[in-house]
């Protein structure tokens, strides 16, 4: 039997979905332990509880279908943190001692709780695995040794987005005008100087709309969108219930759908399916594939019909969900690869960091390992902890989600020259050597 310990914010959820599975103690010592940093409670609870099955699933996949990885069994706990910075703190020191080896990993699921475990993770040698959120400064791997922002930041998100929105506009977006409407947050802040920096080399004009958390009161915001500003585009950098708020404001004022793009986390079923209709012709930038059409889905069904699933079948192939699998396969393929240089067994932080160091899932790994359309070739290195990740754009169409667009690659050159610079600065202030990467 596997390990899942479920904290008892999260044991009504999961016993909803499938019977508590325990491991005997004395094995759990022969597990690589993975604390999950979740939020099934609270006010982005819709988009928390998907990312949380995703990973339940796929670690139970792992277990059950392959014996563990390489024949070690992986055991997770959960701890709620509502997408609250101190609760996810909280969380991570309770958790980051667990197991034979400590944690191997977190993933905060949050830029405010990444920002804040980054000291503390590093001097405990955990890597902190902010899968398109947190620092994007944090790719330069020579200031941040134990932070990976694979497959792509928000800096290349931004960027994917101006590439886009270029291309709609023929080719030149010289006189256009471009709205960010963002979480007042430091999630939301981060494309701000990526979008300014494209204002002026591609011509656009850029102007900015922050809004308060949770996100319900924007009908301001969108009036003065629609009848002052009159953008040729709003990009969105919204989360919970903000982004079908924003959705339903935009349709008030007329604002068309199909020039009004999301960044990833403005991009989920949630998101788009409580504005109903209004939300028709959507966009949303997504850097996993939609849906259920890879080969994985089969064994993630198959292991739901014997009965070892532990997710709300409702959620699998879900945007969230699907991202979840993506972050654990990444997860475990850096194991994986850690443990073709430390033996098969549970590995420390700092074996698990040299794995993702040393990461390279290339197509045939994707397509060997049943991952087929959700995600694009990596390559992480000392220096690069982004890893050369895509994004693709998706569209709503009032039922599902359906890509528009083959995976985009950002302007690598210059996000690479803005991340460098940034991670400077920070070493600077916090007097940090940089890690000799040659």
């Amino acid at each position: 039997m596997n390990l899942r310990k479920l904290t008892a914010a999260a044991v009504g959820a999961a016993v909803l979905a499938a019977p508590l599975l325990a491991t005997p103690v004395a094995a759990q010592d022969e597990t690589q332990f993975v604390p999950l940093l979740v939020y099934r409670t609270g006010p982005y609870a819709p988009n928390g509880i998907p990312l949380a099955d995703g990973f339940n699933d796929y670690f139970q996949l792992v277990n059950t279908r392959d014996g563990g990885i390489n024949g070690v069994q992986l055991s997770w706990e959960e701890c709620e943190t509502q997408y609250n910075n101190d609760r996810g703190v909280e969380c991570y020191e309770r958790l980051k001692n667990n197991g034979a080896t400590g944690a191997s990993v977190v993933n905060p699921y949050s830029t405010g709780i990444t920002y804040a475990l980054i000291e503390r993770a590093t001097a405990d040698e955990v890597p902190v695995l902010s899968m398109g959120y947190g620092r994007a400064d944090a790719s330069d791997g020579r200031v941040f040794p134990y932070v990976f922002t694979a497959p792509i930041t928000y800096w290349a998100g931004a960027d994917v987005l101006v590439q886009y929105a270029k291309e709609q506009a023929g080719g030149s977006l010289e006189g256009k005008k471009i709205s960010l409407v963002y979480h007042d947050s430091a999630y939301g802040k981060e494309p701000i100087a990526t979008l300014e920096r494209l204002a002026g080399e591609e011509g656009y004009e850029l102007s900015l709309f922050p809004v308060a958390h949770p996100g319900l009161e924007q009908k301001a915001t969108w009036l003065q969108i629609g009848r002052q500003v009159r953008p040729d585009y709003v990009f969105m950098w919204g989360w919970g219930v903000m982004n079908s708020t924003a959705i339903k404001e935009a349709a008030a004022v007329g604002f068309p759908m199909d020039r009004f793009l999301g960044v990833w986390w403005s991009g989920a079923e949630a998101d788009v399916e409580p504005a109903g209709g209004q939300a028709n012709g959507y966009k949303s930038l997504n850097i996993t594939g939609v849906g259920t059409n890879a080969p994985i889905f089969a064994d993630i069904k198959a292991m739901h019909d014997a009965g070892n699933g532990v997710a709300d079948p409702g959620n699998v192939g879900t945007v969230l969900y699907n991202r979840a699998v993506v972050n654990g396969f990444m997860f475990t393929e850096a194991v994986r690869t850690a443990q073709a240089n430390f033996g098969n067994r549970p590995l420390t932080g700092a074996e698990v960091q040299w794995g993702f160091e040393n990461l390279d899932i290339t197509q045939a790994r994707i397509d060997e390992a049943g991952m087929t359309g959700l995600m694009s070739p990596m390559k992480l290195s000392c220096l690069d902890h982004e890893g050369g990740g895509s994004a693709l754009i998706q569209q709503w169409d009032g039922k599902q989600w359906n890509a528009i667009t083959d995976f985009i690659e950002p302007n690598r050159d210059s996000l690479r020259a803005a991340y460098e610079a940034s991670a400077a600065k920070y070493a600077g202030e916090k007097d940090i050597t940089l890690r000799d990467c040659s």
